[in-house]
């Protein structure tokens, strides 16, 4: 209990100093903050350098880790002499995000710095006990987009829990959420489709930083970690990524901008169908298509949903290389989505209706990937709801009691105002 209390201590001191220009200040002030959110690592640079002065740190790692300024972690924590930075971890896609979805990952050699970049997603997923080594403070500086699929928060997850096994500290340098904080949307998994697309019992969009995520898979998951999390200074839960004032880096190669992102915790779930989610476009999970649908037609029964903060366009786009081999340079026929208010936008209930139409639409030719599917939606009642005819709303009625579930297990690890 007392070290449990230490390490609260820690977080919450962290926290106090870092979010204290935004908890104060005036509106005018407000509005300043907002163009001046500095990611995690900039804030343990600069105000709490005790986490790793003097150490030997381990950085987990890919090209979404930089500064305000676009400047890599690996770099700013190589270079600064109060530390020692001496390996590198490496999650989905690879140190430079270059990797598509699914491609296992070597170890491989830093050529700028020298150091080992050991591979957590290949042949382990989970850091081995040689991989920590003479490591004193093992480190998470890793830009997440905020649904339940991402695989980025499993390997921070797996990660602390072999920290914790190897008795070191785990200090998240945490990010924005960049489809905002407010909004919780969609399922809450159930754990017997537990997987490294949804590892725990979270929604479709949980509405959490990394750092929020750590500090509850501490809380209510059972991972024992001496943790630490050092906040994103002047982000709030209303923001989006544009208002950060951050640069823009794709976490992955399928996810170009803001766009995607505010789709992808409802379209991604058409990965586990014979539907193309547009990978080889530039709108990936912006539209869905395939050869024999008619986007006229679609997009006028999604309308008919009267669905909020989103505008449906017919469509047509031709994959090209998608890396799922789904219609590659085939020309497809479907909807784009349009985020007119990503206040009221849910981009899940969203999803279940394009499910529901494109299934009809579709007969015969409609394929589920239903292991897939079902480890995307946590569940097989949804494919089932939606094979037997059950209206979107009923589908989507239930969500709600599970989410106000979901919200008052989160509220504890909640970080920012």
């Amino acid at each position: 209990m007392q070290r449990q209390s230490a390490r609260c201590l820690g977080i919450c001191a962290i926290a106090s100093i870092a979010l204290l220009g935004v908890t104060c200040g005036s509106a005018a002030d407000e509005d300043l903050a907002r163009q001046d959110v500095r990611p995690g690592v900039e804030v343990l640079l600069a105000d709490s350098i005790h986490l790793v002065q003097g150490r030997r740190v381990g950085l987990i790692t890919n090209h979404t880790g930089i500064d305000a300024d676009g400047t890599p972690s690996i770099d700013r924590l190589h270079e600064d002499p109060r530390l020692e930075l001496v390996a590198l971890f490496s999650p989905e896609h690879g140190i430079r995000g270059t990797a598509g979805a699914g491609v296992s990952i070597a170890d491989a050699i830093d050529v700028e710095t020298g150091l080992p970049i050991h591979s957590l997603y290949g042949e382990t997923l989970k850091p081995t006990s040689a991989m920590l080594d003479g490591i004193e403070v093992l480190l998470f500086d890793i830009q997440d987009i905020g649904a339940r699929y991402y695989t980025y928060v499993y390997t921070m997850a797996l990660a602390m829990e072999a920290a914790g096994e190897s008795e070191i500290p785990f200090v998240v340098l945490d990010r924005p959420n960049p489809v905002g904080g407010h909004r919780v949307q969609g399922n809450v998994l159930d754990p017997a489709f537990s997987s490294f697309v949804g590892l725990y019992p979270i929604p479709m969009r949980h509405g959490m930083t990394p750092g929020e995520l750590a500090s509850l898979f501490r809380r209510s998951f059972g991972v024992d970690v001496d943790l630490r999390i050092v906040p994103a200074s002047g982000w709030s839960r209303d923001m989006l990524f544009s208002d950060s004032g951050l640069p823009w880096r794709p976490p992955s190669p399928n996810m170009p901008d803001l766009e995607s992102a505010l789709h992808y915790p409802g379209t991604c779930l058409f990965e586990g169908t014979n539907l193309s989610v547009g990978r080889g476009t530039d709108r990936a999970f912006q539209w869905i298509g395939a050869p024999w649908l008619d986007g006229e037609v679609l997009a006028d029964a999604l309308s008919a949903y009267g669905l909020e903060g989103v505008r449906v366009h017919a469509a047509r786009f031709t994959p090209s290389e998608p890396g799922d081999a789904k219609f590659d340079g085939v020309e497809v026929f479907g909807v784009r989505l349009e985020v007119t208010d990503a206040a009221v936008y849910d981009p899940t209930a969203t999803a279940v209706a394009l499910l529901t139409e494109s299934r009809r639409m579709s007969g015969d030719r409609w394929r589920w990937r239903s292991e897939h599917f079902d480890r995307l939606a946590g569940t097989d009642q949804l494919r089932l709801q939606i094979e037997r005819g059950d209206s979107p709303a009923s589908i989507v009625g239930d969500w709600d009691r599970q989410i106000v579930g979901f919200e008052e297990l989160r509220n504890p690890a909640l970080i920012y105002p």
